[in-house]
């Protein structure tokens, strides 16, 4: 067993995302984060699919490029592609994390739904993982 895979966390974590996941949200509420010594409430992106992913600012405005609205509740019902994005730092030094894949997501809708290797209404290859190998943008 990979020792990310013995961390339980109650939200999603980068390993979960991979080179790409399609996730549909449910809805977006504030949340406890915190350590019970020392709690702090995030807002935090509900899932269908997947644990709650806890929201920062980067991520917030590259969900209103990727869905075309700054109002939360037209979020509900709608789909995004999030992966792990190996630039993300965190305290100056290169952690890794998950984001929002604000190309892949607007083509996804464009597309009806139907990308190469995802038919309308039929599962993605890996359950819960987004396969479109076939688009320009390189993977890691």
């Amino acid at each position: 067993m990979r020792v990310h895979e013995m961390i339980e966390s109650k939200f999603l974590k980068k390993e979960d995302a991979g080179e790409g996941i399609l996730v549909t949200i449910k809805g977006v509420e504030k949340r406890d984060v915190g350590t019970e010594a020392e709690p702090e409430q995030k807002w935090v992106l509900l899932l269908e699919e997947n644990k709650p992913m806890v929201l920062n600012s980067t991520n917030l405005a590259l969900i209103e490029k990727a869905l075309g609205s700054d109002e939360s509740d037209e979020w509900v019902g709608q789909k995004i592609i999030l992966f792990n994005d190996e630039n993300v730092s965190f305290g100056g030094k290169l952690t890794g994390g998950v984001r929002v894949d604000v190309n892949r997501t607007k083509r996804y809708h464009a597309k009806g739904q139907a990308v190469a290797g995802t038919a309308p209404n039929k599962p993605p290859t890996k359950p819960g993982h987004f396969d479109d190998l076939t688009d320009d943008v390189p993977f890691r």
